[in-house]
C-alpha cells in the first residue's frame, strides 16, 4: 500500500512539473509606491503556494526615483540587459510607476523595446505620453489599469453635477496624483474650481491656505486624501469657522475608517470604497493567509489582482502556444530609434479573459479599442453624511452609492435629501438706498424693496441662488480719486467684500476698468435739473392788488372831494336846478344834486349804467365831465393793468435748460457729491482747462511760422468755458451730501427765479417729482449712460446674470417692474394741473368779485330790513280825525300851479299823519 501511495504520487508530480510555467517579470516601480511592491511579493506568494495555478515567478525588481530620470533608465536597462544576457528575458514588464518623468521613461523604454507590459500608473486616455502614438498592435501588448487613486476623484464630477455646484475648491494629499485631473476633472462643466495640493500637515499653513481659497469666493470643498489629511483640513476649517449653511464639505478618501476632527458642529459628506459583497470572503481570506495588510486596503487588492492577473494573463498565452516561439530581444544600446521590434502578441485578450475571482472589486476592460486611460478596478463607494460635534461623532446618515468609472453617476436613496448637504449659493450684495431702486423696509424679507429688489428676485429664480445685504458703510456709489485709489460700492467689490453691486450704478468706463457690469437693467438716463414748480399766487380779492393801496385811496379821497365839490357848485351856483326851479320847471328831468345825490351821480358815472341826468349850471356840468374823464382813465388802467397782471404771472419761467442755468447767478445750483453727476461736471471743467492750455501752447509755439501762428490767431478764446464756469460755480454753492439734503435746500428756495437747483440722475430727479407736488424736472436729459448689476472682476456671476437678465427682457418682466415702481408706485401723488397760459382766469383769482355781489346783497337785504322796522314798529305820534282842516299859506310855486284850479272846490280826506310825514311834506 505504501509503495502504491509512493507511485501515484510521484506520477502527480511529474505530472504538476510539466505544466508549472516559469514566468521572469521585470518590476519596476519608485520609491514612494511601496505598497505596491508588497502587494506584488503578496501575489507571488499567493503563486507559490497554490500549485494548482501552474506558475513559478522569477522577478527582477527595479526601484527608482520619479525626479531622475536618467539614473532610473540606467538602472532599468542594466537590469534587463542582464536578465537578456542570463538567457531569462522578461515575459513582462510590470510597471508600477505611477507619474511624472520618471513614470513617462518607462513608457518609451518599454515601447521602443518592445516589451510586453501592463502598468498600473495615473493617467486617463491620452495622458500617457508615451504611449500616445501607438501602433494597433502595441496597444495589444503595452497596457494600463488606473489604479483607485486615480478613479476616486472622478466622484467630484458626479458631485458637482448633480448638486449644480458653481464653484469648488479641491484639496488632495501625495496618495493622489491630480497633475492630469486640472483640465480633465470638470470639462465642460460650468464650475469655477481650483485643484490644489494640501501645502502641509502644519495646520496654521493650512489655515492660511484655506483662507486664500476662501478669499475667491469658493464655498464648496473636497479633500481627498488619508483620513490623517481630511482630519487636519477639517480642522483648520473649524478654526476659520468655515462651517454653516455657507459652505459644504466633502471628504474623499481610500482608507477603511471613519472619518474624524475636533470640530464644534460641523456635516461631512463622506465617500469611501467598500469591497463587493462577492469579494469579501477572497479579500478577508488573503489578508489573514498571506498578510496582505498595507493600507489602503483598496489599493493593496488592486496592486495584488493586477499582478496575478499578468502571471495569469502570460501563463495562458504559454499554454495555448500564442506566445511567439521567435521572440526577440534587444538591449538598450541595439536601439536607435527606429529598430523597435514588431510584435503579434495578444496580451488584452487573454488579460481580459483571466477568470480569477476578484480580491476586491472586478477589473473594467471596454471590448474594442485600447485599454490604456479606459480600464480601472470598478469599486462601489458609500456615500453618507457625518455629523460631527464637539469633536465627536454623533450620527452617520446613509445617502447613496457611487459605482468607480469616468462618467457614472451618483445613486441616492433620496434625491431631495443630498440637497441639504450642499453649500447655499449665499452672495453678499452692498447696495445704497435710492428710491425707487432700493428702499429700507423693516417688513421686509431682506430688509429692504424696491426696483432693484424686485429685479434681483426674479434673477435668483433662474440662477438658483440666496444673497445677503447690506449698506455701502461710506454711502457712495464709487469714485476714484487722484491717486486711483476707489469708494463705495465699487471698492467693496474690488476688496472682495461683497459679490453684488446693486443699485441704480451707472457704467461707467473706469469702473468697467476695475470691476465687471452685466448687460444693463434699465434704460439710459441723463442728468437733468430739479427746481421748485413755479406757484402762482392766488387770491380772491386779486382785482384789488392790480393797484396799489395809495392809488385806492386816493381814488377813494378823489371821489368824496368831487362829490363834495358838485355838491357846493349846485347850491350856490345861481343857474343850479335848486336856484332856478322856475326856469327849469318844464324840463323832464329835475334832479336836486343833494350831497347824497353827489356821492350817488359820481359812484355810478363810474359804471357802464352812468351817472343820469347832469347839473344844470356850467361849473357843475364841467366838474361832472373832469369826473367822467378821469373816471375813463383809472376804468381803462385798471383794466388793462388786471389782465397784464393775471397773465404775467402766469409767465414765469425762468430756467428751461442746463444753457439757462448757466447764464444766471440767482439760481444757485449743484449735484451731489461724489456723484457720476459730480464726475462729469468736473471732468468736463478739466477737459476745458485742458484746451485752452493747449490752444495757448500752439499760440504760444516760437516754432511755428509766421502763416502756422497767424491760423491760431483769434480775438476769443475758440473753446467754450460753460463748464468751468458752472464748476466753480458749483464748488462756491456747496455740493450737498445727500438726496434729502439737495431737495431740502431745492425746496427752501424763494421762488423758481430765487434759490437753488440741484442736478442729478433723471430718474432720482423723476421720482421726487413723482411724489411731490411742488417739484418740477427742467431741460432735457443729458449724458445718458445705462444702470447694470456691478460684479467681480472676472466672477461667473457676470455671464449667469446676463442670461437671466435677457430673458426677463424677453418675458417683458422688466417693463412690469417700471410699470410696478413708477406709474403704480404707492408713493405717487396727484397734484392739481397747474394753470397754463391758455387758460382763463381761475376762480382763486377772480373769485372775490362775487364775495363783493353777495356782500351787496346781503348789505341790501339788511338795509330792506332796517326799513321795514322803520316804518312799521317805530313808535310815531297819531292825529286823530279831522272834518276841517286849518288853511295853509302857501309858497309861490304852489300858488302858481294851482292857478288852473282856482275855481275848483278843494277838500281833503282825512289820514293819520305823522309828525314826520308833515315836516316833510310841508
Amino acid at each position: 500500500m505504501l509503495l502504491f501511495l509512493t507511485f501515484i504520487q510521484t506520477i502527480f508530480h511529474y505530472s504538476f512539473s510539466q505544466t508549472t510555467q516559469n514566468i521572469n517579470v521585470l518590476l519596476i516601480n519608485e520609491e514612494n509606491n511601496a505598497l505596491a511592491e508588497k502587494s506584488f511579493e503578496v501575489a507571488k506568494e499567493y503563486v507559490r503556494r497554490n500549485p494548482s495555478l501552474g506558475l513559478a515567478v522569477d522577478p527582477i525588481i527595479v526601484v527608482g526615483n520619479r525626479t531622475d530620470a536618467k539614473a532610473f533608465l540606467e538602472n532599468v536597462c542594466r537590469k534587463y540587459t542582464d536578465m537578456v544576457s542570463g538567457k531569462k528575458p522578461p515575459h513582462v514588464v510590470l510597471d508600477f510607476t505611477t507619474t511624472g518623468v520618471g513614470s513617462e521613461t518607462i513608457k518609451s523604454f518599454t515601447s521602443a523595446l518592445g516589451l510586453p507590459t501592463i502598468s498600473g500608473s495615473f493617467g486617463q486616455e491620452g495622458d500617457l505620453r508615451q504611449w500616445r502614438g501607438l501602433t494597433s498592435n502595441q496597444t495589444q501588448y503595452l497596457l494600463q489599469v488606473m489604479p483607485p487613486a486615480d478613479l476616486l476623484p472622478e466622484s467630484i464630477r458626479a458631485i458637482v453635477t448633480k448638486q449644480g455646484i458653481t464653484n469648488a475648491a479641491i484639496i488632495f494629499d501625495e496618495f493622489f496624483v491630480m497633475d492630469h485631473k486640472y483640465k480633465s476633472l470638470l470639462q465642460n462643466i460650468p464650475t469655477r474650481h481650483v485643484i490644489t495640493p494640501v501645502k502641509s500637515f502644519s495646520k496654521d499653513e493650512i489655515k492660511t491656505q484655506l483662507r486664500s481659497l476662501r478669499e475667491l469666493d469658493i464655498v464648496n470643498f473636497f479633500v481627498i486624501g488619508s483620513l490623517r489629511t481630511i482630519k487636519n483640513v477639517l480642522d483648520a476649517a473649524n478654526e476659520n469657522q468655515y462651517f454653516g449653511r455657507k459652505t459644504a464639505w466633502f471628504a474623499l478618501s481610500l482608507d477603511k475608517g471613519d472619518i474624524s476632527c475636533g470640530c464644534k458642529d460641523a456635516t461631512i459628506v463622506y465617500m469611501k470604497p467598500t469591497p463587493d459583497a462577492k469579494s469579501r470572503d477572497r479579500l478577508g481570506k488573503v489578508k489573514t493567509t498571506y498578510s496582505m495588510n498595507g493600507e489602503p486596503e483598496i489599493t493593496s487588492a488592486f496592486y495584488f489582482d493586477l499582478s496575478l492577473r499578468t502571471f495569469l494573463s502570460i501563463k495562458s498565452l504559454l499554454d495555448s502556444g500564442k506566445w511567439p516561439n521567435d521572440m526577440k530581444y534587444m538591449s538598450c544600446d541595439d536601439y536607435d530609434g527606429k529598430n523597435t521590434p514588431t510584435r503579434t502578441l495578444d496580451l488584452k485578450t487573454a488579460f481580459q479573459e483571466v477568470k480569477e475571482t476578484p480580491t476586491y472589486a472586478p477589473f473594467f476592460i471596454p471590448e474594442d479599442g485600447s485599454m490604456n486611460g479606459r480600464s480601472y478596478m470598478e469599486f462601489t463607494t458609500d456615500l453618507s453624511a457625518v455629523t460631527i460635534k464637539d469633536g465627536a461623532s454623533i450620527g452617520s446618515k446613509p445617502l447613496g452609492s457611487w459605482k468607480a468609472g469616468l462618467s457614472n453617476p451618483l445613486t441616492l436613496t433620496d434625491p431631495e435629501n443630498m440637497t441639504d448637504y450642499s453649500a447655499q449659493l449665499v452672495y453678499r450684495i452692498v447696495t445704497l438706498v435710492q428710491d425707487p431702486f432700493i428702499i429700507l423696509d423693516e417688513d421686509a424679507p431682506k430688509g429692504f424693496k424696491g426696483y432693484c429688489i424686485d429685479l434681483i428676485e426674479e434673477i435668483r429664480k433662474i440662477v438658483k441662488f440666496d444673497y445677503e445685504i447690506t449698506l455701502v458703510p461710506d454711502g457712495s456709489f464709487g469714485n476714484m480719486d487722484e491717486n486711483g485709489n476707489w469708494n463705495g460700492i465699487v471698492k467693496e467689490l474690488m476688496e472682495k467684500r461683497a459679490d453684488i453691486g446693486l443699485s441704480s450704478l451707472s457704467v461707467m468706463a473706469e469702473r468697467e476698468n476695475v470691476v465687471d457690469f452685466t448687460v444693463p437693467y434699465y434704460d439710459l438716463v441723463g442728468i437733468t435739473i430739479l427746481m421748485k414748480l413755479p406757484r402762482t399766487p392766488t387770491s380772491l380779492f386779486k382785482f384789488l392788488t392790480v393797484l396799489e393801496n395809495d392809488v385806492w385811496f386816493s381814488i377813494l379821497a378823489a371821489y368824496f372831494f368831487t362829490s363834495f365839490l358838485m355838491w357846493v357848485f349846485d347850491k350856490w351856483s345861481p343857474y343850479s336846478y335848486q336856484n332856478n326851479r322856475e326856469k327849469y320847471k318844464d324840463d323832464d328831468e329835475r334832479r336836486e344834486f343833494t350831497l347824497k345825490e353827489c356821492l350817488w351821480f359820481c359812484m355810478t358815472s363810474l359804471t357802464p349804467q352812468g351817472g343820469g341826468e347832469a347839473p344844470k349850471n356850467l361849473s357843475g356840468r364841467l366838474l361832472a365831465a373832469t369826473w367822467w374823464l378821469f373816471g375813463f382813465i383809472i376804468i381803462a388802467s385798471y383794466t388793462a393793468n388786471l389782465a397784464a397782471f393775471l397773465t404775467v404771472s402766469r409767465l414765469d419761467t425762468p430756467i428751461e435748460s442746463l444753457d439757462d442755468l448757466s447764464k444766471q447767478y440767482k439760481i444757485q445750483y449743484a449735484p451731489l457729491n461724489d456723484s457720476s453727476s459730480m464726475t462729469y461736471f468736473e471732468r468736463m471743467a478739466n477737459i476745458e482747462i485742458k484746451f485752452y492750455e493747449i490752444w495757448k501752447e500752439m499760440s504760444l509755439n516760437d516754432s511755428l511760422s509766421d502763416v502756422e501762428r497767424a491760423k491760431l490767431a483769434v480775438w476769443d478764446y475758440p473753446v467754450s468755458d460753460k463748464y468751468t464756469k458752472m464748476w466753480q460755480a458749483m464748488k462756491e454753492a456747496g455740493l450737498p451730501n445727500t438726496v434729502e439734503e439737495a431737495v431740502a435746500r431745492v425746496r427752501a428756495s424763494k421762488s423758481s427765479s430765487e434759490g437753488f437747483a440741484w442736478l442729478g440722475d433723471a430718474t432720482d430727479v423723476r421720482y421726487q417729482v413723482l411724489t411731490s407736488c411742488d417739484l418740477q424736472m427742467v431741460g432735457d436729459e443729458f449724458s445718458r449712460k445705462p444702470y447694470a448689476i456691478a460684479v467681480q472682476q472676472g466672477s461667473p456671476l457676470k455671464d449667469q446674470f446676463n442670461n437671466a437678465i435677457l430673458q426677463l427682457l424677453n418675458k417683458r418682466k422688466l417693463e412690469k417692474l417700471k410699470e410696478t415702481w413708477w406709474n403704480n408706485n404707492p408713493k405717487a401723488v396727484k397734484c392739481e394741473k397747474q394753470d397754463d397760459q391758455s387758460d382763463g382766469i381761475s376762480i382763486q383769482n377772480i373769485g372775490g368779485v362775487f364775495i363783493v355781489i353777495f356782500m351787496g346783497i346781503g348789505l341790501a337785504c339788511v338795509t330792506l330790513g332796517v326799513e321795514y322796522w322803520w316804518y312799521k314798529w317805530r313808535k310815531r305820534a297819531v292825529i286823530g280825525d279831522v272834518t276841517r282842516v286849518q288853511p295853509v299859506k302857501l309858497s309861490k310855486n304852489e300858488i302858481s300851479t294851482n292857478e288852473g284850479k282856482k275855481n275848483e272846490n278843494v277838500s281833503f280826506r282825512s289820514r293819520n299823519l305823522n309828525l314826520a310825514d308833515l315836516k316833510r311834506k310841508f
